[in-house]
């Protein structure tokens, strides 16, 4: 099957609380410190702009978005470990950004870890821009590592 034809297949939904068992599958197989079930089910409560990635009967990613009156902050945002590299976690950022158009805010922020380097260049790709670090943000396994604030201006 061609790639156009799976894309074609692939539809970006609402994240459901049925969705959760999946979500927390994917979030613990490429997270070493990932978001709890309640995470997830507080930011769906919290009316969060969460997302999730399928195809027929596959589920294969999801992100969280937080909005605010200027600004949104995208959360977190993951795609399971045998879909990436394939253009599905721009795709889930692209839904993103449409969305923080239509709602009007100027700018959306994230943070990354400095050692995930494979997002960071992803996101620069779709023209965010390095503007702070966050020193000692994430937990590690030595201790504490670095966070890169990034911006996007609509």
């Amino acid at each position: 099957m061609n790639d156009a034809l799976l894309q074609e297949k692939v539809w970006i939904r609402e994240m459901l609380s049925c969705d959760l068992d999946r979500v927390i599958m994917i979030e613990r197989e490429i997270f070493l410190f990932p978001w709890s079930v309640g995470n997830f089910a507080d930011s769906i409560s919290a009316g969060y702009f969460c997302r999730v990635l399928e195809q027929t009967d596959t589920f294969f990613g999801y992100g969280v978005m937080m909005m605010g009156p200027d600004e949104a902050h995208i959360l977190t945002i993951g795609i399971a470990a045998e879909w990436q590299n394939k253009g599905w976690g721009s795709k889930l950022l692209q839904h993103f950004i449409q969305f923080a158009r239509q709602q009007r805010v100027k700018s959306i922020l994230l943070d990354v870890r400095e050692s995930n380097q494979g997002a960071a260049h992803l996101y620069k790709q779709i023209g965010f821009r390095q503007i702070a670090i966050r020193k000692g943000y994430y937990p590690a396994m030595c201790g504490r590592e670095d966070a890169i604030v990034m911006k996007f201006i609509l």
